[in-house]
């Protein structure tokens, strides 16, 4: 990664070397907590380019008021020959205004760092595992997947931009009573296969017409050797093979999304090698789990046959849940908690930090898994931060209509219709659209709309319009003459330049949709700059007659482009060149 230091990142510095500059005054103590201070653009653009809270932040420290540690601070700031302003605003927030020099260096920074601007150290290595998909081996993808397939996946090309390693991670489900039933469904299209007419498929059994070449390979694999056999002799065999087939069909469905995940882990193989029993003798031993009741379930009255039973129980209630959870059935087998709990411990094991995405429909387990997980990590001497991003359903329309979905009548929209139909780059542009925990429509019809009301649409065709000018120009964008640019194109030069602040951001916060609704931003301000062109002529990117100032608006341009393809890139969108 290149030193070129970026203009956010570049004031940030000189933020703090004012700071440590008035430590050295005695104005500051050498021990003063400086992590709430930003450097940012303020709320208003009118105020200024920049904006910092340090004297809002360390004053208390500075035992003074933030007004007169802002006057120090500004005293400083005004020797800077690349500010041009330094003013204080309210109770001791000061606006910055750079000069244009400023801007241009920045404009020729991006053009030196090309696909590496933006990138970050700031993950300083660290190794995050990031859990998503995760869905149960017993069918294709379909649109339920889809939101939380591209949100992990988005997150993952984020914290990788922003300096971490990343770890991305499917947990198999294939210990539950799920993959039982798609073994006994893989059974019935395998007599099927065999010539035999199963009729209707059984209720419980999963009727999709997937599983019929699954029954095919176990029909040639065996021929008719099952076919009357009890289930105690082929289930355990049918299962594997049924869950391989369906784990090799997922991993194509995500693949026409452009996911791949680089471990996938078994939820059965955990338990063959006693993880979970290990997490709860280490969590018996630490007070954590204790053998108690079960309370009946809350709000309503219980079931006729329920019976209080004694159950190893995680105390989630020291970490404000309702009640004490179990981590065994009474049938001794592991709650979904207890064997997630043990699989989480695992994850710890090579991680510095995890992230989990799950649906909407998990939240009320979030707290639960995330205490034990706690007790476990610092306990065994090691603060993992765990953090889980909820991601809400997708309402499929078309034209306006729902269209409607059942997984159990096999009547679900495959994700591989969906990317076949509108493609992968509108699939996953779109599911980054809104915030995961907002609701969100995805209309068959809108989606490819070519309008400026499909963000999607307006995105590519601003870097599309780009792409067309350049190569229509007849001139090269050059550095050579930026100072014939005018006050439109060092406010598009603003707009790119937020991209490095905005990555550390989105990555800080762990919200990759904070880099579409940027890129959203950044093509509108490129839309307006272009037909700004179509009103007065002079402002147009191509002057005929004027070589010098069209290949200054080219760079421009072209460094525009350079942001808009890094930012998709990010995201796992290939920017298009012509539309």
């Amino acid at each position: 990664m290149s030193d070129i230091q970026t203009l956010h990142a570049g004031f940030a510095a000189k933020i703090d070397a004012v700071l440590n500059a008035l430590e050295m005054e005695g104005h500051l103590p050498s021990d003063a907590n400086r992590s709430g201070v930003t450097v940012e653009p303020p709320r208003d653009p009118a105020h200024g380019d920049l904006a910092t809270n340090a004297a809002m932040v360390l004053a208390k420290q500075a035992k003074t008021n933030p007004r007169a540690l802002a006057e120090l601070i500004v005293e400083h700031l005004q020797r800077e020959p690349d500010i041009t302003e330094a003013s204080i605003a309210g109770p001791g927030f000061i606006n910055l205004r750079l000069s244009e020099q400023a801007w241009l260096r920045e404009l020729k920074a991006i053009a030196s760092l090309g696909v590496d601007y933006g990138r970050s150290r700031l993950g300083d290595g660290q190794t995050v595992n990031i859990e998503y998909v995760s869905a149960n081996p017993t069918g294709p993808m379909h649109m339920g997947h889809c939101r939380g397939a591209v949100v992990g996946d988005a997150l993952a090309g984020l914290l990788e931009y922003s300096g971490h390693k990343v770890i991305r991670e499917y947990y198999v489900n294939d210990a539950g009573g799920q993959v039982d039933v798609l073994a006994r469904s893989a059974h019935l299209r395998y007599r099927e296969a065999l010539g035999e007419d199963v009729g209707a498929i059984p209720e419980g059994l999963y009727p999709g017409d997937y599983l019929k070449p699954i029954g095919e390979k176990l029909a040639q694999e065996f021929g008719p050797a099952y076919r009357d056999a009890p289930e105690s002799e082929w289930l355990e065999m049918f299962r594997e093979r049924a869950v391989a087939a369906m784990m090799d069909m997922i991993r194509e469905d995500l693949a026409l999304l452009g996911i791949h995940h680089d471990l996938f882990s078994s939820e059965a193989k955990l338990q063959a090698a006693k993880k979970p029993e290990q997490a709860e003798a280490w969590l018996r031993e630490h007070g954590f789990v204790y053998d108690g009741m079960l309370e009946a379930p809350k709000g309503k009255a219980p079931p006729e046959d329920w019976e209080p039973v004694e159950l190893p129980l995680f105390r989630s209630t020291e970490f404000g849940d309702d009640q004490d959870r179990p981590i065994k059935k009474s049938n001794g087998a592991w709650t979904y908690f207890g064997a997630d709990l043990a699989y989480h411990f695992q994850k710890a094991e090579n991680a510095d930090a995890l992230i989990d995405i799950w649906g909407a429909d998990h939240a009320g387990t979030v707290k639960r898994i995330k205490a034990a997980v706690a007790a476990l990590t610092k306990g065994a001497g090691r603060d993992v931060p765990f953090d889980v991003k909820l991601v809400q359903m997708v309402n499929l329309m078309r034209n306006g209509e729902p269209v409607k979905m059942s997984k159990r009548a096999g009547t679900f929209v495959t994700l591989a219709d969906v990317v076949e139909e509108v493609g992968k780059d509108v699939v996953r542009f779109t599911m980054l659209t809104r915030k995961p925990e907002a609701q969100m429509e995805f209309d068959f019809a809108k989606v490819v709309e070519t309008s400026k009301d499909n963000p999607v649409f307006y995105l590519q065709y601003a870097h599309a319009r780009i792409h067309s000018t350049l190569r229509k120009a007849g001139v090269g964008p050059s550095s050579d003459h930026l100072d014939r640019l005018g006050a439109d194109e060092l406010a598009l030069v603003r707009e790119a330049a937020q991209f490095p602040r905005m990555v550390e951001a989105s990555a800080k916060a762990r919200e990759p949709h904070r880099i579409a609704f940027f890129l959203g931003d950044l093509a509108a301000a490129f839309h307006s700059f272009w037909n700004a062109g179509n009103d007065d002529p002079a402002k147009r990117i191509i002057q005929e007659t004027d070589a010098e100032l069209t290949a200054a608006r080219l760079f421009v341009a072209a460094q525009v482009g350079q942001v808009i393809r890094n930012g998709l890139g990010i995201l796992g969108v290939e920017a298009v060149e012509e539309m």
